[in-house]
């Protein structure tokens, strides 16, 4: 379950006021770049971005701060991805006049003649973020700024300490001072980024413990001071993604109102509170699709929540109670670092649901030492398989393939502009019993909207693939083929119904042209009889009650029934 905090109540500010300073420098510094990097996982060209962005980092890691937002369109997640946007990014990403993506503000300052929209915005395409860098750390700043911060496991806190130093006097009467949480190291679906669903986002923002626009420092003439600490507890996700305490890093700002910033600085926190000396947190298991092939391995993650690194972990695994398989893992994973670690595939005897059991040994506590998951037997059906697509208008991004158990590929292809908005039937034959893999893929990363999908079932209605456009950049599943070819009537090959369950106040009978088709209730009454259908024939059912129903399609003789559900 997400944990939403309320920033009134859960982040405490402690002002110490005028102490002596202790982390923050009282001589004139030059500016510091915060820089806002507006960006979304569905962007083609933010991997870019990101690229140019952390470049300017590695090139002055002690003066460019990078803070990475996730708002706009492009950041809404598809089904089943997910969500990285804060309830803070609209409006910092709102004020800054950008044009598209990806955009991103150096110290929120507008440069004129770099701008990305209009004249006046603050925001730039990304080839002018090193220029307008370059310009911030030549000038003077008026104010100096520090932090760091310490996480203690033991209460899952943070405790962020900020020292601010006047240099001079600043032209307003009251600055902002803004801190960011930010993560790292997020792996995650990224448009573009040749990496998939694997792509690991940096200097994401996960939340701003004082607020959207920062707290208000008062006292800002030459000489003036400001130090004060915030305990940030920190919770367990935000929006469903688990926040990794060994991946946070603090930035902070210094603003005139909510746009223009001084300068900034930037923290990793360190961490206390870890008493046990050897303690490996068995964390998670990867789910596993459901397989049909022989042999099934699967990925845990393994923290180390003790003091000492791990350098060498036993990992003892069986499927449904069967052989113990040993793995050991070899590294360095030092305090609150975690690891994916690859289990290799195993032999096991397949049942309708199977579990895989995962051990360590024993350390100093012995909770977490276990872990496992279920998965199911793939389906089973006949030689003869028909892929049903139906496109939007953006067909040429769509591609499919069917794999044997060797990898070879015996059936794909990728759509052209000939198929926009057009449903396209494949009929494939696979004489060969074997464990198969269709994979559909996306290049976009959106999958296929406005209600169209993509469905694999065999000619005797096997539904391997359910009738689905919600699959984001591509998904792939695991079926079985006998090798018989040409059981059913010829006639009827190919014929296929979606979406089933309809949700849409429809389905489609695809590849019937001039078939028959009857609609039964449970009882046996007949609620529709159509005639000479169309070869893509799409059938209302808005007034047919939610429930079950049987469909009878005939064809020159030969007869099928199908199973529809209406919801």
């Amino acid at each position: 379950m997400s944990k939403k905090l309320l920033f009134s109540s859960a982040i405490m500010l402690l002002t110490v006021g005028m102490s002596a300073q202790s982390i923050v420098e009282t001589t004139p510094e030059n500016r510091n770049v915060v820089l806002e990097e507006f960006t979304g996982i569905h962007c083609t060209f933010c991997p870019d971005g990101h690229a140019i962005a952390q470049a300017l980092k590695d090139g002055d890691p002690e003066n460019v701060f990078l803070v990475n937002v996730h708002a706009g369109g492009y950041a809404t997640p598809n089904a089943g991805e997910p969500d990285f946007r804060t309830p803070f990014g609209a409006a910092i990403d709102g004020q800054s006049g950008l044009a598209g993506y990806p955009a991103g503000t150096v110290n929120r300052q507008n440069f004129p003649g770099l701008e990305q929209g209009a004249a006046g915005a603050t925001a730039m395409g990304r080839a002018n973020w090193g220029t307008a860098a370059d310009i911030v750390t030549a000038e003077a700043s008026y104010v100096n700024t520090a932090v760091e911060a310490n996480i203690d496991v033991s209460t899952n806190e943070m405790t962020i300490h900020v020292e601010t130093y006047f240099t001079g006097d600043s032209p307003v009467a009251t600055n902002k001072l803004n801190v960011y949480i930010l993560q790292n190291n997020t792996t995650g679906p990224q448009t573009g980024g040749g990496a998939g669903d694997n792509y690991v986002h940096q200097h994401r923002l996960i939340d701003m413990p004082t607020g959207q626009w920062g707290v208000d420092l008062t006292a800002t003439t030459t000489g003036s001071f400001d130090d004060r600490t915030i305990v940030y507890p920190i919770p367990t996700d935000n929006n469903g993604v688990p926040v990794e305490l060994a991946d946070l890093e603090v930035v902070v700002s210094i603003a005139e109102g909510e746009q223009f910033i001084v300068s900034g600085n930037g923290a990793s926190p360190t961490f206390s509170g870890i008493t046990a000396a050897n303690e490996v947190n068995l964390r998670t298991i990867a789910d596993i699709a459901a397989q049909c092939n022989p042999e099934v391995g699967t990925t845990i993650n393994v923290q180390n929540l003790g003091q000492d690194p791990i350098t060498s972990l036993d990992i003892t695994y069986n499927i449904n109670g069967g052989t113990d398989a040993t793995y050991t893992f070899t590294g360095n994973v030092t305090s609150l670092q975690s690891v994916d670690i690859e289990l290799p595939a195993i032999p096991f005897t397949s049942q309708a649901l199977n579990t895989i059991n995962v051990a360590i040994a024993d350390d100093e506590n012995n909770a977490n030492n276990t872990i496992d998951t279920t998965f199911e037997e793939a389906t089973q059906g006949a030689g003869n398989v028909v892929v049903t697509i139906d496109a939007d208008q953006y067909a040429t991004e769509i591609s499919w393939n069917i794999k044997d158990s060797s990898g070879s590929t015996v059936a794909g292809e990728t759509l052209t502009d000939a198929n926009d908005s057009t449903t396209t039937v494949y009929n494939v034959s696979l004489d060969a019993a074997d464990c198969y893999t269709f994979e559909i893929i996306d290049s976009y990363g959106d999958g296929i909207l406005g209600g169209g999908g993509v469905s694999l079932i065999d000619i005797n209605g096997v539904e391997h693939f359910p009738f689905s456009g919600a699959y984001g950049s591509g998904s792939r599943v695991q079926f079985g083929a006998d090798g018989v070819l040409g059981t059913p009537d010829s006639d009827l090959v190919g014929i296929s119904m979606y979406p089933n369950p309809s949700t849409q106040g429809f389905f489609n009978i695809v590849n019937a042209e001039d078939a028959d088709v009857v609609i039964y209730d449970l009882t046996g009454r007949k609620v529709r009889n159509l005639k000479k259908i169309s070869s893509n024939k799409k059938i209302d059912t808005n007034r047919m009650p939610t429930g079950t129903y049987f469909v009878t399609i005939t064809k020159d003789g030969a007869e099928i029934t199908e199973k529809l559900i209406v919801q």
